[in-house]
């Protein structure tokens, strides 16, 4: 699997904890390499109320330390206004619903590309198979 491959299933994950738990307008913002981001990724979603953005927090965490990845940095659990859960290639924010239009990081990441939960999570096209052989070919003789 190569890394690419990898951070899109990592985030994938983190997506599918959120909708798990009832999220709301889960946001996905492929930040642009010139843009000085720091990161690749963020995950933007909203909880109704501190315990649901905790809860969301959790499974995020869960989920993802299920297939080996750990939270590098994890800020702002205790308040649940936004949480901010670091995994260095990408960056979960749960924000409480004020504190998010407050905050609107998809204003200021406006250069950042929004993708939605199915465009990243989309399951890669199948190859194609070779055509079979019609038999033509011929065979090489031995000497």
């Amino acid at each position: 699997m190569t890394k690419a491959t990898a951070l899109k299933r990592q985030v994938s994950e983190a997506i599918l904890a959120c909708q798990d738990k009832k999220a709301e307008q889960v946001t996905i913002l492929e930040l642009e390499k010139e843009s000085g981001a720091f990161t690749d990724y963020f995950v933007v979603c909203s909880g109704t109320n501190p315990r649901q953005v905790q809860t969301i927090a959790d499974a995020v965490d869960e989920r993802l330390e299920a297939l080996g990845t750990r939270v590098t940095h994890k800020e702002g659990y205790k308040q649940a206004e936004w949480v901010l859960l670091d995994y260095t290639d990408f960056v979960v924010h749960i924000f409480s619903e004020k504190a998010r239009e407050y905050y609107d990081l998809e204003r200021l990441w406006k250069s950042a590309t929004k993708l939605e939960p199915s465009e990243l999570m989309a399951a890669p096209k199948p190859r194609r198979k070779a055509a079979p052989s019609t038999g033509t070919a011929r065979k090489k003789k031995r000497a």
